[in-house]
């Protein structure tokens, strides 16, 4: 896949779309704008780390946004905008593409009609080198939610290697705790690891209901990232669940050979598999084994204040 445009490539574009003066809603010019630059399908899909918004929206979003205060684009009602005199000569000097550095020089240039964009002072103690990647490549929200993904992967990894130093039972006692809050255990919350001397091959049990009569069965292997889990390591699974349930969740803090993931699409008993990778995903989005060490607040205008 190609790689989308930066939000800087949508600026001229945008200007483009709304060079013949109308008033468009940002519904409406948004669509317009992707199809100028010709996005993929697979583009028009891809969304933000946080999944709430398509990445291509928020990037014209921030073009629209940078646009507006440097006085190109104008909003005479909430989310409604229309070109402005200094777009129309800014989409003229610049018809090819134009960067925020571009704008910024005409910003200090007291003859042009486009004004100096009011945050670039705040980014002088940004690394020359951080400002290039930053300011072409990633919007605002990107670069915070790029930041938090990259904290996510580092406090993952030690995640594995603090279960995989534990005793057996500990990280039986673990996944048992996801589970339930995960929401498996109802309004109970009622679950348990197995007695390690008489586990029959089953390493936790969830009652789903207060009679116990709905119960989730667990398997919890501690691997090394050397070690995988077999497909006998799960036919084993399946033998203990005989008799007990038609579905139960493997856990390992490795990961699954082919031939195992493989036999559990294929046999009646519904096997649930979760490897280290995923694991790390649930406890971290969970909150099982972390804690928030810092809380921030993204903070965007009230149209609804202004109206």
């Amino acid at each position: 896949m190609t790689d989308m445009p930066t939000w800087e490539e949508f600026m001229t574009p945008t200007l483009y779309v709304l060079s013949d003066g109308i008033t468009r809603h940002w519904r409406e010019f948004q669509p317009l704008v992707a199809e100028r630059t010709k996005l993929t399908d697979a583009q028009k899909t891809e969304v933000l780390p946080s999944g709430n918004q398509l990445k291509y929206q928020n990037r014209i979003g921030w073009a629209v946004s940078f646009l507006t205060n440097v006085g190109a684009l104008e909003r005479p009602q909430r989310a409604h905008y229309r070109i402005t005199d200094a777009g129309k000569q800014l989409l003229k000097l610049f018809p090819n593409g134009v960067t925020e550095h571009d704008i910024k020089v005409l910003g200090e240039d007291p003859t042009s009609p486009i004004s100096i964009y009011q945050s670039t002072s705040a980014r002088k103690n940004i690394t020359e080198a951080q400002s290039d990647i930053e300011s072409t490549a990633m919007t605002p929200i990107e670069q915070v939610q790029d930041g938090i993904e990259r904290i996510n992967a580092d406090v993952a990894g030690n995640l594995l290697e603090r279960l995989q130093g534990k005793e057996p039972v500990f990280f039986e006692h673990a996944v048992v705790q996801l589970l339930l809050a995960m929401g498996y255990g109802g309004t109970t919350g009622k679950g348990n690891a197995t007695q390690l001397s008489n586990d029959g091959g089953i390493d936790g049990v969830i009652d789903q209901d207060v009679l116990g009569l709905n119960r989730v069965y667990i398997q919890a292997k501690r691997y090394a990232d050397s070690d995988t889990v077999g497909r006998p390591d799960l036919q084993a699974f399946v033998g203990a669940l005989s008799g007990k349930a038609d579905s139960g969740v493997f856990i390992t803090t490795s990961r699954f050979s082919d031939g195992a993931i493989q036999y559990a699409k294929n046999v009646p008993t519904r096997i649930i598999l979760i490897d280290g990778a995923r694991l790390t995903e649930l406890m971290i989005r969970y909150g099982v084994g972390v804690q928030v060490s810092e809380t921030y607040k993204v903070v965007e205008t009230d149209e609804d204040f202004f109206a």
